[in-house]
């Protein structure tokens, strides 16, 4: 008992860490150690509580309350800890937030100036709140702590008591209740002697008793009794004394500990509520202090946050920046560029150019990339006519073609495409050059070189709408080269495009496209965004037309219902191991294909965070088309959540289904 009233009394004085008078707090909290006086217990109160302590309920009654106070203790130390877990998690974060929003304001490609400057300050704040929530978290720490070791020690001390106390009680009641029985019997002994002494017969009794006379029944019975008398005063005697004890010395004794366990844990538990009071304020008060300092005394010169932000100058930053680059050597305005017609063409005067033209001729060159220029060049020297010529011939066509990009005699005003993806936004083509020659300028642009004739081109060696093995028998590669191409081009130039597999492509790229590899397949080359119009949608929009178009799906007709059945089961492994085995089953032509698709796909979703398409989105995208929903492979409406189900699970066991060699 001892160790139990040393570590309740050394829980109840003011805790080391608490915070100090200074926390800004007013009333009671700013004087922890003045406590207020208890409350006089008026002698009528006093009466009626001890009516109910010291009764035969009175040590039950304290020890449920006890129990009470443990239970509150525990509950508020786990609320503590919780909340000091989420204190310390947000400080911890918000520091975190502090150091990159630091990093983030030195990166060169941040502004600078007093931009930077009051983004720098922003992160200083940031920290000072996030020290004032570790302090807090730590606290609240140390509080959770001391309440949870002051609820064990109450509890051993109750359940000491509960034995102490309870033994007593019951030890008089069983004293009390063996001196009962000792008077009943002796009760019973007396009738009997009383009426063998008077002579009443008794009803309902008969016994062989011829042995002995009436004289000698009546002094058994007597002895009987008084041996039953001495018996009963005994067992009397003994609950008197057993019950004067209890009274007198061990219910007092256990009443008193358990009322002293009660206030005792009582008393940690307010203690710590009213540290947690003060520490609030000390937390809230010091973030304000932070945020806003006051102007008086040590912080008239901190600034608050409001003046932080508002000694952002955006014109002043503008102005430096651009006065920064105002000794570069590029920083001068060009010579305007002269057109000087060629002797071998004819010594007669040069054709004066329209000033308004010829800048509008140089603008555009200079939004030519050099890539593009250089492809250019080859195609329109051939078109290069005399002065005399010019008006009434036009330029004859190549004779060397390629499917995938055949020359036009207008190909030299081909509108211009920039050498990288565009999105769905921006597949209007620009302007094209004004051409310098012989040609006069075109009044308007004219459409893509490649619009008319690649959509007649005939069908010589058909790709969409024929299956995989017919594909594999005619060309003998096992994955069709068209998704060979698709791969190529989306993973050079789409990888971290938002979207892509989402958005729409063109719908006359691709049948432009379309009649491009049906026409011959082999001479497509997607590595030349020129190609695809440097539109990567529709490359995407082109391969997932493929996988539709086929007559049977990619997972195969006949296969459908079972990997249905696997996408409906819900342990992650067996469903992926159902699906392996599935697709292990596929016939080689669709194997090899699936693999490189999964292969290609996982390499987008590694992407996530440029493109946002991770595999649960590309499985939205692919379920149907791989699955068959609307091409006769068995599949509706009801199993789209399964289709898509099939190609999350296998995207995300990618290197466990398929070798990436």
């Amino acid at each position: 008992m001892a160790d139990v009233d040393t570590s309740a009394q050394a829980a109840s004085p003011r805790d080391p860490d608490a915070p100090p008078l200074s926390a800004g707090s007013t009333g009671p909290h700013s004087q922890p150690e003045a406590h207020p006086a208890p409350p006089v217990v008026s002698e009528e109160l006093k009466a009626r509580l001890d009516k109910v302590i010291y009764s035969d309920i009175g040590i039950t009654t304290l020890l449920t309350r006890l129990k009470q106070s443990v239970a509150s203790a525990r509950d508020f130390s786990t609320f503590l800890k919780k909340r000091s877990g989420l204190e310390e998690e947000h400080a911890q974060g918000l520091r975190k937030l502090s150091r990159a929003l630091h990093d983030s304001a030195s990166r060169p490609d941040n502004r600078q100036g007093t931009y930077s400057a009051s983004y720098n300050d922003l992160s200083r704040f940031h920290d000072r709140m996030a020290d004032h929530g570790l302090q807090f978290s730590v606290s609240l720490q140390q509080m959770a702590d001391d309440l949870h070791e002051l609820a064990a020690n109450t509890e051993r001390g109750r359940k000491q008591w509960k034995q102490t106390g309870l033994s007593a009680e019951k030890k008089v009641t069983e004293a009390e209740a063996s001196a009962e029985k000792a008077k009943a019997k002796y009760d019973s002994l007396a009738e009997q002697y009383d009426r063998v002494r008077t002579g009443d017969k008794q009803g309902g009794k008969f016994g062989l008793k011829g042995h002995k006379s009436a004289a000698q029944h009546e002094e058994d019975l007597l002895r009987k009794v008084q041996n039953a008398d001495a018996d009963y005063q005994a067992k009397v005697q003994a609950a008197q004394t057993a019950r004067q004890e209890l009274v007198a010395t061990h219910r007092p004794q256990a009443v008193y500990n358990i009322q002293k366990l009660i206030a005792e844990c009582d008393s940690g538990l307010g203690l710590q509520l009213q540290k947690f009071a003060t520490f609030n304020e000390k937390l809230l008060v010091g973030q304000g202090l932070s945020i806003s300092p006051l102007k008086d005394g040590a912080t008239a010169g901190s600034k608050s946050l409001y003046e932080v932000v508002q000694h952002v100058d955006n014109q002043k930053d503008f102005h430096d920046y651009i006065l920064s680059h105002e000794s570069n050597p590029n920083a001068v305005a060009s010579e305007q560029i002269q057109y000087h017609r060629h002797p071998t063409l004819g010594g007669g005067p040069s054709p004066v150019v329209g000033t308004s033209q010829t800048s509008t001729q140089n603008k555009r060159q200079s939004m030519l990339p050099q890539s593009f220029s250089q492809q250019q060049l080859p195609l329109s020297q051939p078109s290069v006519q005399t002065p005399a010529s010019a008006p009434e011939a036009e330029p004859a066509p190549t004779t060397q073609t390629l499917p995938y990009h055949p020359p036009q005699p207008d190909s030299f005003s081909a509108p211009y495409q920039p050498p990288y993806p565009t999105s769905a936004n921006e597949k209007a083509p620009l302007n094209p050059p004004a051409m310098t020659g012989s040609l006069a300028p075109q009044p308007s642009p004219l459409p893509p070189p490649t619009s008319t004739f690649q959509s007649h081109l005939p069908p010589l060696k058909p790709v969409f709408g024929v299956s995989l093995n017919d594909l594999y028998a005619r060309d003998g590669t096992a994955v069709p080269m068209i998704v060979y191409q698709c791969f190529q081009a989306i993973e050079l130039f789409g990888l971290d495009m938002e979207g892509i597999y989402r958005l729409s492509g063109s719908a006359n790229h691709i049948s432009q496209m379309k009649a491009l590899f049906d026409n011959d397949s082999s001479q497509v080359d997607f590595t030349n965004p020129e190609n695809f119009y440097h539109d990567v949608n529709s490359v995407a929009g082109l391969l997932k037309q493929f996988f539709r178009d086929l007559p049977d799906p990619l997972f195969t007709s006949q296969a459908y219902s079972d990997f249905i059945s696997a996408a409906r089961i819900d342990d992650d492994i067996q469903r992926r191991d159902s699906l392996h085995a599935l697709v292990n089953n596929l016939p080689d032509a669709h194997y090899a294909t699936l693999r490189a698709l999964i292969l290609h796909l996982n390499k987008i979703q590694e992407h996530y965070t440029q493109n946002r398409m991770n595999a649960g989105n590309i499985a939205i995208c692919f379920g149907p088309t791989l699955m068959g929903a609307s091409s006769g492979g068995g599949g509706n409406i009801a199993d789209a959540g399964w289709q898509v189900r099939v190609i999350e699970t296998i995207l995300v066991n990618t290197f466990q289904i398929f070798d990436d060699d």
